[in-house]
């Protein structure tokens, strides 16, 4: 396999980072209850009113109900967390942040960082002003086939200069795959989700787009959002599409509720051949001057290449400095939003957004 060290470091044999979980309505929080309490990281604390769903979760997950508490107010100064993980709403993201940074304490948020571009511009300046990291955690940014593409792409330079880009992000809908009531109730809300497939998948390619080009900004943003089940959703789009103009690349982003299975795949086309990611592990590459198509299972990445919390872990020891581009740094993610931002522009106007209007 090839090295693929875009994040990282050797992992540290220092005390377990104090984190403190905020919010249990996104169900990716079940990825840090999980392994709540090992050698890199600790729940010290969670925040969260719903009693009834934090008892679940605790008969699930094993974490005692003590360190479940109301209010971050009551979490903070019982448990002095280091760092702060947010899986409340997308809106309470500001609030999480307004809260945190004055006191010193670091977050990182489930993917997309804000709710728009509004909230994250407010939360880019808290976390300047006080000096925290602010990161962004998407489960695509641990995948080893998304490391070996862009070492294949950037350091062994397999394919050439990027081209295109495809990016196919969704499931066949949150109700239909069975996401629990807690979650539904505020991703399908744009009041609380900023809107529907779009925001929801619509976030993953632009965020991947921005790292491979590495901090490249669009020149234009188009989209058209349709609602094919507005039985089932009947405020937010469930299909989106999305297409980025730069001087010599082009990138779809095809984020949607209507797939008929689970999907989370990456096709990069350069100048000299192609990578397609098929999903987390496995990958193609094709290079115009061979006849041979290559597939490759690529291991499992190791240490805080491999997991959100043993990395937001690193970068507070400062074994690690994200780079700006990179996937859960805080300047490719205000590039997210205002990919996104522009997306909405473009499809309630029906017209191409330029990417002056989205960063004036």
């Amino acid at each position: 396999m090839l090295s693929t060290s875009f994040h990282g470091h050797a992992q540290s044999q220092e005390a377990p980072t104090r984190i403190g979980v905020v919010g249990l309505v996104h169900t990716h929080v079940h990825w840090i209850l999980e392994d709540w309490d090992n050698d890199d990281f600790q729940v010290v604390g969670i925040v969260e009113s719903n009693r009834a769903l934090a008892e679940q979760y605790a008969e699930q997950h094993g974490y005692p109900m003590e360190i479940v508490f109301e209010t971050m107010e009551d979490m903070v100064e019982a448990t002095n967390p280091e760092a702060v993980t947010a899986f409340n709403t997308i809106h309470g993201h500001l609030e999480v942040v307004e809260f945190c940074a004055p006191r010193g304490i670091h977050v990182m948020v489930e993917k997309p960082l804000a709710v728009n571009l509004d909230h994250a511009r407010r939360m880019e300046a808290l976390a300047k002003e006080h000096g925290i990291h602010l990161l962004t955690n998407y489960e695509t940014s641990w995948y080893p086939s998304h490391a070996s593409a862009y070492t294949l792409t950037h350091s062994v330079e397999q394919i050439g200069d990027i081209r295109k880009m495809v990016f196919h992000h969704g499931h066949p809908g949150p109700i239909e795959i069975g996401c629990n009531p807690e979650f539904l109730e505020w991703l399908t809300d744009p009041a609380l989700n900023g809107g529907g497939a779009l925001t929801d998948f619509g976030c993953y390619g632009a965020n991947l787009s921005t790292w491979m080009l590495q901090g490249e900004e669009p020149l234009t943003v188009s989209c058209t959002r349709q609602s094919f089940k507005p039985d089932l959703y009947p405020k937010v789009e469930d299909e989106a599409t999305i297409v980025l103009t730069y001087p010599t690349a082009q990138v779809i982003i095809q984020a949607s509720w209507n797939w008929p299975y689970n999907r989370k795949d990456m096709e990069v086309y350069g100048e000299s051949g192609y990578i397609i990611c098929e999903n987390g592990q496995n990958l193609d590459i094709q290079r115009t001057d061979s006849e041979e198509l290559e597939h490759l299972i690529e291991m499992p990445l190791s240490g805080e290449l491999s997991n959100p919390f043993r990395y937001l872990g690193a970068v507070l020891k400062g074994e690690i400095d994200p780079q700006s581009h990179e996937v859960s740094a805080l300047p490719n993610n205000m590039t997210v939003m205002r990919i996104l931002e522009a997306a909405r522009l473009s499809a309630e106007r029906g017209e191409v957004i330029e990417w002056a209007e989205v960063t004036e």
